[in-house]
């Protein structure tokens, strides 16, 4: 296989070399065609045909429907490994054993609060605020609390960053939904798992004792293991971009947070639950709906179904769909809006039309049911997702920090107005 490209332009031929990844992918290596050819750059709107870095963290093959972290097979991950494990394997390169994840946690749960100064911050926001705001601001605001930036050359220093945004983060998504629900804040419990405090914190009432529930801790593990990273997807392409100007690890990840927001990246399982608000509202007939949305002709589309990247089918969605039955299994949730929701799946996967085409529930779909039988509000899906994310934004930070990748400076070709003389007010 040859390792150079050849690229003609205006007659004049220029070699560049080609790129071999370990899943044999390959890469033109253009870095050096504008220097090279005398100022000729490529243009790729929305990057879907350009690698911005090479990373050795998630490999994903949208086509025959595979997802690895740092080599293990999204479903090994989901059906074996806790998420405390999965998000050091992201971060750092391997599993840790057992003396490591007792490390880890431990030195996260040192780190499990917030300056009291940061609920201050919180009272300031209206109830009303977005959560994803409220989010993005108050992971901001932690640098003003740690205003000293990681010394990234220093593995001690590094390390102790990344526990202290896994301790605090948890936090703030809890507090961020305490507020949204008027109810008080709330640290949770040290003497529970990651995971199972995470939902204390966020349910916990105060006239009440909170009971664990085993299935719905479970979902939620799978939940954020899937949702862990997933290569360079918007949000993580803006920390890694945010970061290559040596901005801190917060104020990145805050970046991040921001541009998950948009409901073309991580506001699609809110999307999904509005959809199916809005065909209650008019009757709930999901075969009415389908039809709909086979209707070329018409604008109304199926949230939740077939995704951008999986050509074939969303492996995430395979894993969670069962945790989905069990959730709404255990809680017995009586919801017209969930009926619905079964009634676009059933009808999906029997239909010929969505076969054909490998339009299956993805990800959004079943997690947007799992978060609403869970009775966590629609608005606090996104946020629900960037806690997932987390560790993957963190370990692709990392990793860009450690192999000094330059800042991120795009080309544009400019198809604006040519020299034109300055006309003073009164000519004009």
């Amino acid at each position: 296989m040859s390792n150079t490209a050849t690229l003609e332009i205006n007659g004049e031929k220029y070699e560049f070399p080609v790129i071999h990844g370990t899943e044999n992918e390959l890469a033109i290596d253009i870095k050096r065609l504008r220097g090279g050819t005398g100022g000729v750059i490529t243009i790729d709107p929305g990057y879907k045909n350009t690698g911005s870095c090479e990373s050795a963290i998630t490999f994903l093959d949208g086509e025959k429907g595979i997802l690895r972290y740092r080599g293990y097979a999204i479903e090994d991950l989901a059906e074996k490994a806790g998420f405390l494990e999965v998000a050091y394997l992201l971060i750092f390169g391997e599993l840790p054993h057992a003396e490591q994840l007792d490390k880890f946690h431990s030195d996260i749960k040192s780190h499990a609060y917030v300056d009291e100064e940061v609920k201050k911050i919180l009272d300031g926001f209206p109830k009303a605020a977005h959560p994803m705001g409220v989010l993005s601001s108050l992971t901001s605001a932690l640098t003003a609390f740690n205003p000293s930036s990681v010394n990234v050359d220093s593995e001690e220093a590094m390390y102790n960053a990344i526990a202290k945004i896994l301790g605090k983060f948890p936090v703030l998504v809890a507090w961020t939904m305490r507020k949204k629900t008027g109810m008080p804040l709330d640290y949770g419990d040290d003497n529970l798992g990651y995971v199972e405090n995470i939902l204390k914190m966020m349910f916990k009432r105060p006239n009440q004792e909170y009971t664990q529930n085993d299935i719905i801790v479970n979902a939620l593990d799978k939940l954020l293991i899937l949702h862990a990273d997933h290569e360079q997807n918007c949000s993580t392409s803006t920390v890694r971009i945010v970061g290559s100007s040596h901005a801190g690890l917060f104020a990145s990840l805050s970046a991040g947070i921001s541009a998950l927001w948009g409901p073309l990246h991580g506001g699609a399982n809110q999307a999904v639950l509005e959809m199916l608000e809005a065909i209650r509202e008019d009757g709930g007939g999901t075969k009415k709906y389908m039809a709909k949305a086979k209707d070329k002709g018409d604008p109304f589309r199926l949230m939740g179904f077939g995704h951008r990247v999986y050509k074939n089918f969303d492996p995430r969605a395979k894993i969670i769909k069962v945790a989905a039955d069990e959730v709404l299994g255990e809680l017995g949730v009586e919801d017209p809006i969930l009926d619905i929701a079964k009634g676009l799946e059933q009808e999906a996967l029997a239909d010929q039309y969505f076969v054909d085409r490998k339009l299956y529930p993805n990800v959004d779909f079943y997690s947007g049911i799992i978060y609403r039988a869970m009775g966590i509000p629609v608005e606090m899906f996104t946020v629900m997702f960037a806690l997932g994310r987390l560790p993957g934004w963190i370990a692709q930070w990392r990793e860009m920090r450690l192999r000094k990748e330059p800042i991120g400076r795009p080309r544009q070709v400019y198809i604006g107005e040519n020299h034109r003389a300055f006309k003073n007010l009164n000519e004009r």
